[in-house]
């Protein structure tokens, strides 16, 4: 059997070396000069760094499969981490039972009444039965007034923006369930790889070539060949190429825009990102990863990377993102990389009045419209089937990870399920606590 494989994300790439162990001929085309997708590095400090942060769980079992196929397991680590919430003008941190007793912009029974409801999204309840209800009116319903209008409604707003009322409950499910379980009596450990997110790409890479994968890069997909409803090719601007499967895995918004495609995105949109990245000279705060719960900030997160891995790593270089969802509507889909350093910086001195802009070194701005998808009410309808009506087509992308958060380790997951559904042996690759891959495939849960 050939396999060819449109797109040379995670998602695609992960399937290659899937179906590749198992003898067959695979072959990858990626539109870009990259592969890798929302993976890819850039120099800093003497070492490389992701466009758009990464690390990875105690759980994830997928990933740590593949570091150790790949012969690389020596290169991931874990450490502890600390996060904290911007609230009313303050920092508090936010890691442990104590923290929360000490978070002032909330009363005893709203901290109770927080911790009552997180043990229970992240531990018992089943994103099955929660797709049509609000994540917003739950919070109001179950945590009260008090912690949604101080924590989660500000929190839910910066990152879904005009959707913030309608992401379902099981979206929030499957990231309380990752949050939580990534945590040991309060601390949480999180995982990172020695070179950054390139090690394991520049590793995969290798492998898939040493295993007689063809990857074809800088060559979009422009046109389907399909008789009697079978796929028989695909055309780029400069190759044909023919297979007896083909796995789509780019995002779904670009589906109607392949010649002959019986495929359409079905309602799916995706959020775009961007992370404005500062290499500095002093640390902005002793926190990893803050979320901003005030009013009037034009990013959701600051992620100190130098308070996860040592700024010497950087040649002592401190490195700072400032993160950001955006919908395709709002203005920042639209702004030049000068208009977002001129948003994005200047609010930093209202979190610390020490900051200057003296500190920095360099900015570096990178940014997707196609970061995550946007999953509102009974998003599970609007997920495509893995084995399409066409047949020898398949779909395996982002839409698939959903009720989970986007991850390397969901990737994998939802890379080994489609290859079951084409006949592709895959029971090799270890379930972890991945919600992904559970809309679509075979044998899974399917409305």
């Amino acid at each position: 059997m050939k396999l060819t494989i449109i797109g040379g994300g995670m998602t695609g790439l992960a399937a290659a070396y899937i179906a590749a162990k198992q003898g067959i001929k695979v072959t990858v085309v990626e539109g870009s000069d990259k592969f890798g997708g929302l993976l890819n590095t850039f120099e800093i400090g003497g070492n490389q760094l992701e466009h758009y942060y990464h690390h990875f769980f105690t759980q994830d079992a997928e990933l740590r499969w593949l570091l150790n196929d790949l012969g690389i397991a020596d290169k991931a680590f874990y450490k502890k981490t600390s996060m904290g919430v911007f609230r009313n003008g303050k920092i508090y941190n936010f890691n442990s039972p104590i923290d929360l007793l000490k978070f002032k912009p909330v009363g005893l029974i709203g901290k109770v009444r927080f911790g009552l409801t997180s043990i229970f999204l992240g531990k018992f309840a089943n994103w099955t039965k929660n797709e049509g209800i609000s994540t917003l009116n739950w919070f109001y319903k179950w945590a009260g007034k008090g912690i949604t209008d101080a924590l989660w409604k500000p929190m839910l707003n910066i990152k879904f923006g005009p959707y913030a009322s309608q992401v379902p409950l099981s979206w929030m499910i499957g990231r309380m369930a990752q949050r939580l379980n990534s945590r040991n009596d309060g601390d949480e450990s999180l995982g990172y790889i020695q070179g950054s997110w390139k090690t394991l790409l520049d590793a995969l890479v290798k492998k898939l070539e040493e295993m007689g994968v063809e990857l074809i890069k800088n060559e979009p997909v422009e046109e389907f060949v399909i008789n009697n409803n079978q796929i028989k090719a695909i055309k780029t601007k400069n190759l044909s190429i023919d297979g007896d499967k083909f796995l789509l895995t780019i995002p779904s918004i670009y589906f109607d825009k392949i010649k002959n495609s019986p495929l359409d995105a079905n309602g799916i949109e995706y959020f775009g990102a961007v992370c404005t990245i500062l290499e500095m000279k002093r640390s902005f705060s002793h926190i990893y990863w803050m979320n901003v719960a005030d009013e009037g900030f034009p990013f959701g997160g600051v992620i100190e990377h130098t308070n996860f891995i040592p700024k010497e790593q950087y040649n002592n270089s401190h490195i700072v993102y400032l993160s950001r969802y955006f919908a395709m509507s709002e203005p920042l889909a639209n702004m030049s990389e000068e208009e977002i350093k001129a948003v994005m910086i200047p609010p930093l001195k209202r979190i610390n009045p020490e900051f200057s802009e003296d500190w920095i070194k360099k900015v570096y701005i990178f940014k997707t419209n196609t970061a995550a998808t946007v999953c509102d009410l009974n998003f599970s309808d609007k997920v495509p089937a893995c084995q399409t009506s066409t047949q020898n087509l398949y779909i395996a992308n982002m839409a698939h990870i959903y009720p989970d958060e986007r991850s390397t380790n969901n990737s994998i997951r939802v890379a080994a399920e489609a290859c079951e559904v084409m006949d592709i042996k895959a029971d090799f690759v270890p379930y972890g606590a991945s919600l992904s891959g559970k809309i679509g495939f075979k044998n899974k849960f399917e409305k």
